[in-house]
């Protein structure tokens, strides 16, 4: 009887063992990744705040690094309540953006593994690290002039009606770009919606708001070049996540990734940093650091359909055409501040539009095999990425616009004359990022 009892125990062990393990289970190696990829993403954020912390003037430093940092509590906020729902719920409103009530406050997420074998809860805790830092970036083209309370205002607005449809159009399993032509637009981890649309959101604020004070006549002299070189070493560091966590797996298209984000970086700083030699006779460390993030900025959306070969091809190419970039800013005058539009705009839109010439032959093959003549080019790839940044491009400047208008008419986001002569560490934050020294 003993040994009956035992049995029959035994077998309902098993059979609810069984029962409880019909889902996905956790994939250990691809969650630990992700974690590490999670984190790696959120180091790129107090990367930025140095990078963009050192190349404004000693007064404002501070009140920049802020931009970075409070868009880590702000947008974190929203991307609970809001966010997530919005980018990878059930599209509604005809597709505008998703929702599913689920996904508020994550509630509906607590305990769900995806069919990769990674919680939910590390997926979306993945992408709020890209909702974060895209508004971030925005705050380089209006450096050193905007109210501290006015931009606080002006990112939850712009997370909420920019990035969270932009987000749902390409990267959520229902949105209309991700689906369309053979495999949809390629956007492997935020060329067109971080890197385009915080550019192009950039260059309207710049423009819309104004130069700052003297500009262009009064030299804009970086405080701290040092703390630039480590902010950039930083993001280049985090971008191994940015690019390769975006597999959500720890398989080989996440070692492709990876390569390819370190060699199109090292191709893009190489490349700059020669044109310098050519066009002034030195290469300057500035000039190097913005080698590696046009060269990262284009690789983006490329990381996970790109040979390494490709991958350095694009590098270099958007260093030679971001430079042409900044070259142009300064004779059309429009103060870009820290070139968020002439680094990120320019070198997003090369990317996604110039990878449709370097796609890996095995990734062509299988989008012709969704069409109905077995045929698919890399100009037929070119054509839906070119809409695809139009449409990005377009959406950002009428919405940013329109955002911009509203928060400076009911909030104020244009500093005054007397806070921009004063430094937004002193007028906004009562400190002084160093010291008693001279904030000019």
């Amino acid at each position: 009887m003993k040994k009956v009892m035992l049995l029959a125990t035994a077998l309902l062990g098993f059979c609810v063992n069984t029962w409880a393990n019909t889902g996905p289970e956790i994939d250990a190696g691809s969650t630990a990744w992700m974690l590490t990829s999670t984190a790696l993403v959120l180091l790129m954020v107090p990367g930025l705040a140095m990078f963009y912390g050192g190349l404004v003037r000693s007064k404002n430093v501070l009140g920049t690094m802020m931009h970075s940092f409070a868009a880590m509590g702000v947008m974190s906020v929203l991307w609970v309540i809001v966010g997530y729902s919005m980018c990878f719920g059930d599209s509604i409103l005809g597709g505008l953006f998703g929702w599913n009530s689920d996904y508020v406050l994550l509630n509906g997420i607590d305990d769900v593994i995806m069919e990769g074998g990674v919680p939910e809860l590390v997926f979306s805790m993945f992408q709020g690290k890209f909702a974060i830092i895209t508004p971030a970036l925005i705050a380089g083209a209006f450096a050193e002039r905007v109210k501290f309370k006015g931009y606080l205002v002006f990112i939850a607005l712009w997370g909420i009606i920019v990035y969270n449809p932009l987000c749902h159009w390409v990267w959520s399993a229902e949105g209309f770009l991700h689906h369309w032509g053979a495999a949809g637009a390629i956007d492997f981890a935020g060329g067109t919606v971080v890197h385009i649309s915080a550019g192009v959101s950039g260059l309207v604020a710049a423009i819309y708001l104004g130069a700052r004070r003297g500009y262009p006549h009064r030299q804009q002299r970086p405080n701290n070049l040092v703390m630039t070189m480590m902010g950039v070493g930083l993001l280049w560091v985090g971008w191994f996540g940015f690019n390769a966590g975006s597999s959500i797996n720890s398989g080989l298209d996440t070692a492709q990734a990876l390569t390819a984000t370190q060699v199109a970086g090292a191709a893009g700083a190489l490349m700059w940093v020669v044109i310098e030699l050519v066009h002034h006779g030195k290469g300057t460390a500035l000039g190097f650091a913005s080698g590696i993030l046009a060269g990262l900025v284009a690789v983006t959306p490329a990381a996970g359909v790109v040979q390494p070969m490709g991958a350095m091809i694009l590098g270099a190419i958007s260093s030679v055409v971001c430079y042409g970039a900044l070259i142009m800013k300064d004779k059309i005058g429009f103060d870009d501040s820290l070139d968020a539009f002439g680094i990120h705009g320019v070198g997003g839109i090369v990317g996604a539009v110039l990878l449709s010439f370097f796609i890996r032959d095995a990734w062509m093959a299988d989008a012709a095999a969704n069409t109905a003549d077995g045929i698919w080019t890399s100009w037929d790839q070119f054509w839906v990425q070119a809409v695809t940044v139009v449409i990005a491009i377009g959406y950002s400047i009428v919405t940013t616009i329109a955002i911009i208008w509203v928060v400076e008419k009911v909030i104020g986001l244009k500093s005054t004359d007397e806070e921009e002569m004063m430094g937004m560490d002193h007028a906004y934050h009562g400190e002084r990022g160093y010291g008693m020294m001279n904030p000019n």
